[in-house]
């Protein structure tokens, strides 16, 4: 289970600049929950970079650096809490990419064998980890191939065969190329860590915001110059609910938003 925050903008910017400094230090602060790490994705002018690290962001110089030294036109941050029995290790940080699409999600995907069989051979001998997620970036990657490199067909045709063979999970992500950030909110089944959250947080008022009632949410803001979504954890005026059940693409060159799914 993680958080995710996404952008478009309409030039170089670094993600604490899109949010602004107070809203920024409050997405960083969800670390004292999804603090199994972090990682990040944008856009150089070349191809997609990304950083990841299994340290969390609460005590990682570089989560600062990638975070507000790296301008980019459209990225998106992960903040990672990993799911019980799977290990905090660099393989297994997020987001997972292969040079055209970079995908972080959030949510569970089980049992994990069972979403592996789904996988072509190519995908399976690609995994290097060993989450559910990074098993749904290589399923991602299997369908956008087999609709001839088509990535908004790709998508979702993947997240339609996971939602119908793993109706309980949720299959919340952010998928990053060169054309698009694209939004899946298809969670309506998922049940948030609620167990979890009262063991780190006897007292329930120090839980963070949203994680209770709306853990899975996401939120969208718009303005001229950039687009945000974000997960549950931030609130304020300008942002609105994400449609439930949903696939976004954010266009890259002018920001459009389209309804995929």
């Amino acid at each position: 289970m993680c958080r995710l925050l996404g952008f478009v903008a309409d030039r170089p910017v670094s993600a604490r600049e899109v949010l602004g400094q107070p809203d920024f230090d409050r997405f960083t602060s969800l670390a004292c929950v999804h603090g199994d790490g972090w990682g990040t994705a944008g856009l150089n002018g070349v191809g997609l970079m990304v950083h990841s690290s299994p340290i969390s962001a609460a005590t990682d110089p570089q989560y600062a650096v990638a975070t507000s030294r790296s301008p980019t036109a459209a990225g998106l941050v992960h903040l990672r809490w990993a799911t019980d029995g799977l290990p905090v290790a660099p393989e297994n940080s997020h987001p997972f990419s292969d040079g055209a699409i970079a995908l972080a999600h959030n949510g569970c995907i089980a049992p994990i064998g069972r979403l592996e069989s789904m996988l072509s051979r190519r995908g399976r001998t690609a995994l290097r980890g060993d989450t559910d997620s990074e098993r749904y970036f290589q399923f991602v990657r299997d369908r956008i191939e087999l609709a001839g490199g088509d990535q908004d067909a790709g998508l979702v045709a993947a997240v339609g065969m996971l939602s119908a063979e793993f109706p309980l999970a949720s299959l919340n992500a952010m998928v990053l190329s060169e054309s698009a950030l694209y939004i899946v909110h298809v969670n309506s089944a998922a049940e948030a860590p609620l167990a979890d959250l009262y063991t780190l947080f006897p007292d329930e008022s120090a839980i963070p915001e949203g994680h209770l009632t709306n853990y899975f949410r996401m939120s969208i803001r718009r303005s001229s110059d950039v687009v945000v979504v974000v997960s549950s954890g931030l609130s304020g005026h300008g942002w609105e609910p994400v449609a439930d059940n949903s696939v976004l693409r954010i266009d890259r060159a002018d920001r459009t938003v389209e309804l995929l799914q």
